[in-house]
């Protein structure tokens, strides 16, 4: 109801009940208003959403929806009896009222950030608050303090250690750069392209190729310490414990190797190639391959668990609160119970996920190809937030203070608000962005597939 202050009130509590998630009850609501899945007496939030887009749908094309056909709000476009509502917020209202449910906005938060991102919102009359505009690389507010030009493209995320930068290339060198200038230092040319994220352990630089081969190169002078060739290449990022160096080969092998000397200690085969980056908890080794299989290795290689998912595994395991959280081919995240692999639970996206998660406060933040960073909770992977850009997310996320960064197919590296998922800025790169940022003393350091290492203050 409008009042005579022209506030909005909601009133009329008369049929409100207490919500309980997956109870069915009887049939209550307002024909033409309540969803679909409401007359099979199934309520939940999101009934919500199609109630307030039916409301909204009334109020801007002036058509009761209780004199019309049920679930007819396409069928009747706002624009043909109010063509001056922008075609932003027809996209949105179209969203709440799909007839699916699984198909509109996950939750009021993400409704709302959207409708207050419209060019509409942001700056509200009547002595209201504004909206800020996001920052983008072509309103010159954003730039970078240096960019290093590669010969090829920088497929993985640096490594920031010791003031310096070391950025893989798939021009097959390693290069190492000043972190605060960008000056070159040094490069060290594998025999094959390099695109793994590369570790600094021991006053070593280790990485793997395209050529097969695990080197460790002088993080100060770049000269190479060891090299360990396996029987495939190497898309697999290494990661180091117990005085050991884990790195996954295409050759469908899982290798743990002696960071002083590079001696091979052994190797375990899975069924497919390895391309994650392994991870060590509680004396458990975590790694994925390309025939979808996630495996929970004992330090003496014995097979605590496996999990299999549909389709091949690129997005690395990250490890919080007894569960395991990665993303498949196969559109779905999955979480895992730690001691046993069994699904605790998955979250079915728009497209298939290639970015590795992280967590934050409770949250699992992640990119899929469908165009969305999701936002879901750790515990239950309920929808938090998800934040729609303009094309496929192939980048892992970064948090660094309240903020999470990920760059995606277009070139675009996005900074939003871990809480809220709203916009604060943009700044784009002159191809696909597909390593995750990296921040070290306020600033962020990112690759592209443009040849370039950026070096953008946060």
């Amino acid at each position: 109801m409008l009042d005579d202050h022209d506030r909005i009130r909601l009133v009329d509590f008369g049929i409100a009940k207490l919500f309980q998630s997956g109870a069915k009850g009887t049939m209550i609501g307002t024909e033409g208003y309540s969803p679909p899945e409401q007359y099979r007496g199934v309520a939940e939030p999101r009934g919500d959403i199609y109630a307030l887009g039916a409301t909204m749908h009334h109020l801007l094309s002036k058509q009761d929806p209780r004199l019309e056909p049920p679930f007819s709000f396409h069928e009747r476009p706002i624009f043909k009896t109010n063509p001056t509502v922008s075609r932003e917020l027809i996209e949105v209202l179209d969203k709440a009222l799909e007839y699916d449910v699984n198909k509109r906005w996950g939750s009021a938060e993400e409704f709302k950030r959207t409708l207050l991102s419209l060019p509409s919102a942001r700056t509200l009359g009547g002595g209201r608050r504004a909206v800020a505009e996001p920052i983008s690389v072509s309103s010159g507010a954003l730039k970078p303090l240096w960019r290093f030009a590669c010969e090829d493209e920088v497929r993985a995320s640096v490594a920031v250690a010791g003031g310096m930068v070391f950025a893989p290339s798939y021009d097959n060198n390693l290069y190492a750069l000043d972190a605060g200038s960008g000056k070159f230092l040094w490069k060290y040319a594998a025999s094959g392209g390099v695109s793994t994220t590369p570790l600094v352990v021991e006053n070593v630089v280790a990485f793997g190729a395209t050529d097969g081969v695990i080197y460790a190169v002088e993080s100060r002078s770049g000269r190479l310490a060891w090299t360990v060739p396996t029987g495939g290449k190497i898309f697999s990022s290494p990661t180091a414990e117990f005085g050991h160096l884990f790195v996954g080969s295409d050759d469908r092998h899982l290798y743990a190797v002696h960071i002083g000397g590079g001696r091979q200690a052994w190797r375990y085969q899975a069924e497919g190639a390895v391309r994650t980056k392994p991870l060590l908890r509680d004396n458990l080794i975590f790694f994925a391959c390309q025939m979808g299989v996630v495996y929970a290795l004992g330090l003496n290689r014995d097979t605590r668990w496996r999990f299999r998912a549909r389709r091949p595994i690129l997005s690395s395991p990250v490890v919080g609160e007894g569960l395991l959280y990665l993303g498949s081919l196969d559109w779905n995240f999955y979480a895992l119970d730690l001691r046993s692999g069994w699904a605790a639970w998955k979250h079915r996206t728009g497209g298939p996920i290639v970015s590795t998660p992280v967590l934050w406060e409770g949250s699992v933040f992640f990119g899929s190809a469908d165009g969305y960073v999701y936002a879901l909770d750790a515990a239950e992977g309920r929808i938090v937030w998800r934040y729609q850009v303009e094309n496929q997310i192939s980048g892992s996320p970064t948090i660094a203070g309240e903020n999470v960064y990920v760059g995606g197919v277009d070139g675009v590296l996005t900074c939003l608000d871990a809480r809220g998922g709203t916009l604060r800025w943009r700044y784009e790169t002159g191809a696909a962005i597909t390593g995750a940022p990296v921040i070290a003393n306020n600033v962020l350091y990112v690759g592209s597939l443009d040849h370039y290492v950026y070096a953008l203050p946060v």
